[in-house]
């Protein structure tokens, strides 16, 4: 495949994405459907681009779902990108992507974000992938983390097993509250700047044969748990958890996500780039008084990585 043409094979994948998901999603519902919003933005500074933002609110299993493509370009890498790739300062580049945000209604159901992404600069010498998926319980299921990260290793068989296991350790520190020692949820699999030079990496087939993985074994991953737990039985003070748990969700995504940092920076539309965010969260001073060992069993969890 030549270089001109690996971004048009990336985004015909990322489109296709984009409608698998939202499809097994919304199979989940009896009425909830997704909006479709498509936007376009102009050429000019600091970026150009276009897309399509799916949303899904107020269902009966999903409080609210975001399922949003994405095709930027720019004169310049936003800092979110150079910082880790200093060399590139300067560099005019194509991003695209799909980030998944699921927040269920029921507090026993997990939530759950996806992303896909791939960059290149303007005359395609240089290139990665990034992405992954991790889950945020408000109650933990040892049996629901068993499936989750059992389903990324059998996605990534392309990978060695040590490899495997650094994608799963840079997703534990990277879904990180840093101010807090605390992580977001419970795990699954991250990776970024996948390309030549890359321990994992190689050439465009077998990183983009990683991308795709990831992004074709989400649902897999994810839907058995939402089924099983979707109508469990909870009380208002589980709901209460869940929507303080949401608040540590959102403190991630506006003060640590590079994904969120990178749309804002390069002038992006705002309200796709925050469609992650849930649609009610709550915030107490310290810990919410009436935690009992449910509770306390997640809070240690998200302190020490979860062994399966």
């Amino acid at each position: 495949m030549s270089e001109k043409s690996q971004p048009a094979e990336v985004k015909r994948f990322l489109e296709a994405l984009q409608s698998s998901l939202a499809a097994g999603l919304e199979g989940l519902e009896a009425q909830a459907r997704f909006l479709h919003d498509p936007w376009t933005r102009a050429a000019g500074e600091p970026s150009s681009g276009a897309g399509l933002t799916l949303i899904l609110e107020g269902g009966g299993v999903f409080e609210r779902v975001g399922v949003a493509l994405s095709e930027v370009t720019g004169a310049s890498l936003p800092p979110a990108a150079t910082q880790r790739n200093p060399q590139l300062t300067g560099r005019a580049y194509r991003a695209m992507g799909v980030s998944l945000v699921a927040h269920p209604a029921n507090p026993h159901a997990p939530t759950a974000h996806l992303n896909v992404r791939f960059f290149s600069t303007d005359d395609g010498s240089a290139w990665w992938f990034g992405g992954g998926y991790d889950l945020t319980p408000a109650y933990l299921y040892e049996e629901d983390v068993a499936h989750w990260r059992r389903s990324a290793r059998q996605a990534l068989s392309m990978l060695t097993p040590e490899g495997v296991a650094s994608f799963e350790r840079a997703c534990d520190e990277y879904f990180t509250n840093r101010h807090r020692a605390e992580r977001r949820g419970i795990g699954g699999v991250f990776f970024d700047d996948l390309g030549p030079s890359h321990s994992q990496g190689g050439p465009f087939s077998h990183c983009f044969s990683v991308a795709r993985a990831v992004g074709e074994s989400f649902l897999g991953a994810y839907l058995p748990l939402v089924s099983r737990r979707k109508d469990t039985p909870f009380t208002e003070a589980q709901k209460r958890w869940q929507q303080w748990r949401r608040g540590r969700y959102v403190e991630f995504n506006l003060v640590w996500d590079r994904g969120t940092l990178f749309g804002l920076q390069s002038g992006g539309r705002a309200e796709s780039i925050l469609l992650s965010m849930p649609s009610v969260a709550r915030w107490t001073y310290g810990l919410p008084p009436d935690l009992g060992p449910e509770e306390h069993r997640l809070l240690d969890a998200l302190r020490v990585p979860v062994a399966t």
